[in-house]
């Protein structure tokens, strides 16, 4: 008890709050609010884009709640090839690092293809696959 007591006397002198200027080298870079804001809008839309994806991968993958965000960002970061033609725009990925979760990408790509959304600011529609082995 005594050592749980000293601990706590110790954690008590610290202080509450700690300038920025004491613990960071160097110039401190602050956002402005207006900037701040936006990346925080991006930050959670690009979360809310993710959360969709793992959603509808969640059919596909029994592990979706443990390992879904991880197969989603693994599959964003992957390489890909993309054509452009006057028909589509192509967007196909590399496989992934085991058999089952490119599978699970390829149902995933074949839902987002079912849904008819076209590239921004043109007429052509986005088409998903996965490469095929090599």
């Amino acid at each position: 008890m005594h050592k749980v007591a000293k601990l706590e006397a110790r954690r008590a002198a610290m202080p509450s709050r700690v300038p920025v200027a004491k613990l960071v080298a160097g110039t401190i870079v602050k956002l402005a609010a207006e900037r701040k804001l936006l990346t925080n809008l991006l930050k959670m839309i690009a979360y809310q884009a993710e959360t969709d994806l793992v959603r509808r991968i969640s059919p596909h993958y029994r592990r979706a709640e443990q390992e879904g965000r991880i197969l989603i960002q693994s599959a964003l970061q992957s390489a890909a090839d993309l054509t452009v033609s006057d028909t589509e725009l192509r967007i196909v990925i590399a496989p992934l690092s085991s058999p089952h979760r490119t599978r699970v990408i390829e149902e995933l790509c074949a839902e987002l293809n079912r849904a008819p959304v076209r590239f921004p600011g043109t007429r052509l529609p986005l088409f998903y696959a996965v490469a095929g082995p090599r």
